[in-house]
């Protein structure tokens, strides 16, 4: 059993929010602060080998939804709305499948149950020539990843990964050598026993192509009360690039 770290943020209705691969809780604390002055308890959960949750050898859909169960348990939550963006949003889809009466209402975010080819090689390289580095500084670390990704945003958000672990060394929280090895499980599809009936959203973002037409008949197979939502202008980060016409949608959905 792991004790996931989270972040909790208001009172009322339990929502909570799984982050991508590579990502964090603490990406979503915007979005979270303001879940939580509309009415809602914001549960901004790190995953198993990310943020400042526990490293694990053992990495797979099954067991991150098991970490989601017990974490609710734990914390005496029941009937939850359950968030979950790309990695989390297939965390979510499995944890919704395997324990229904945990989960009153789900919203996945720019993920499909299908599966996904590994395409994070040059983002884990990057990462790998940060952890080998000697860094002393964020400029520093960000110079270096500027060689292996060009994209501001990308980088930002892999940045954040980086503390001081001790006084003038900076190393990253995340379990880079078990995520490395688990790439392949990251892709896996959603297997087909997984359903959940209770209403579900979809949304994703126009200019993404992480869901697709094609993708709808596999959706509604294994989520038949779901309604899929296209934010116009928006990639795969939707939350960020479009927060105030997500944060719209989700919460249409939620109340």
């Amino acid at each position: 059993m792991i004790n996931l770290h989270s972040a909790i943020l208001g009172e009322g209705k339990p929502l909570l929010i799984l982050h991508g691969f590579l990502g964090m809780g603490d990406n979503w604390k915007t979005l979270g602060n303001k879940f939580a002055e509309a009415g809602f308890q914001v549960h901004l959960l790190d995953l198993r080998n990310h943020g400042r949750s526990p490293h694990h050898d053992e990495m797979n859909y099954e067991v991150m939804a098991n970490d989601i169960n017990e974490y609710c348990t734990l914390n005496n939550l029941k009937n939850i709305f359950l968030l979950g963006h790309s990695m989390g949003g297939k965390v979510a889809m499995q944890a919704a499948g395997t324990f229904p009466d945990l989960v009153e209402k789900l919203i996945i975010v720019d993920i499909s149950p299908k599966y996904y080819t590994p395409h994070h090689q040059q983002i884990m390289e990057g990462l790998a020539t940060l952890d080998k580095a000697k860094l002393t500084s964020r400029s520093e670390a960000e110079e270096l990843l500027e060689r292996f990704i060009k994209d501001d945003g990308t980088r930002l958000f892999l940045l954040k990964n980086l503390y001081w672990k001790t006084k003038g060394k900076l190393a990253l929280r995340l379990n880079l050598e078990v995520l490395n090895d688990k790439i392949e499980e990251v892709g896996k599809a959603l297997p087909a026993e997984i359903n959940f009936e209770k209403p579900t959203l979809f949304i994703k973002g126009e200019k993404s192509g992480y869901i697709t037409k094609d993708d709808e008949d596999l959706i509604l197979g294994h989520f038949p009360n779901t309604e899929i939502v296209s934010i116009p202008g928006a990639g795969h980060w939707v939350h960020a690039e479009k927060m105030p016409e997500f944060y719209s949608e989700v919460m249409r959905f939620m109340e």
